[in-house]
């Protein structure tokens, strides 16, 4: 019985990793996405702006809102919240972007890169998880790849990019988003940046 139950925790696993690396979805803008292939260094930039959270078209008004919910409940909570919002792009998403994006590609990203990758992220879906009810966070973006000159090679849309943790114990939007940020970073790297 032990055995039975063990095999279907990981049938179940493989289940869910093999339907989250197919949930997002790509689309080429322009480019030649052979010549993605040769590259073997990445330089990164991010920007954040515009950006669509939820069902908001602008960010800033998702902030609003968020901000004077959380601070009507508790005095300076929601400025803590807003504050944490903002630092977890550089200690959360971006490093799990290239942690799995490095770990699936040919190409790596760091300082060296004489190639440059801006990810613009157009949309996020931060989610919730309320114990009874949850939804998963995910994002949208756009990849643009520059040569060394600035010329741009490719151009890719993503969308639905998911994060979730297993178990369910993903009571944090940060952590839902990095989790959407890692996937993001390990499917474009799959996709187009390995032979």
């Amino acid at each position: 019985m032990k055995k039975v139950l063990t095999l279907l925790g990981v049938a179940m696993m493989l289940l869910l990793t093999v339907s989250a690396a197919r949930a997002q979805k790509f689309k080429v803008l322009e480019g030649d996405m052979k010549a993605l292939k040769s590259i073997t260094a990445l330089k990164m930039e991010y920007v954040y702006s515009p950006m669509g959270v939820g069902k908001f078209d602008e960010e800033a008004a998702y902030l609003n809102k968020k901000v004077k919910e959380y601070n009507d409940k508790e005095s300076g909570k929601g400025d803590r919240w807003k504050k944490a919002w903002v630092e977890d792009r550089k200690k959360r998403f971006e490093p799990a972007f290239e942690e799995l994006f490095n770990k699936h590609a040919d190409a790596q990203v760091g300082p060296k890169g004489t190639y440059k990758m801006i990810m613009h992220t157009t949309f996020t879906e931060p989610g919730y998880n309320v114990v009874v009810h949850r939804k998963n966070a995910s994002i949208d973006a756009v990849f643009t790849i520059l040569d060394a000159g600035g010329k741009v090679l490719a151009k890719i849309q993503m969308s639905g990019a998911p994060g979730r943790t297993y178990g369910g114990y993903d009571y944090d939007t940060g952590e839902r988003i990095e989790e959407s940020y890692a996937m993001a970073g390990k499917a474009l790297a799959k996709k187009y940046f390995s032979k």
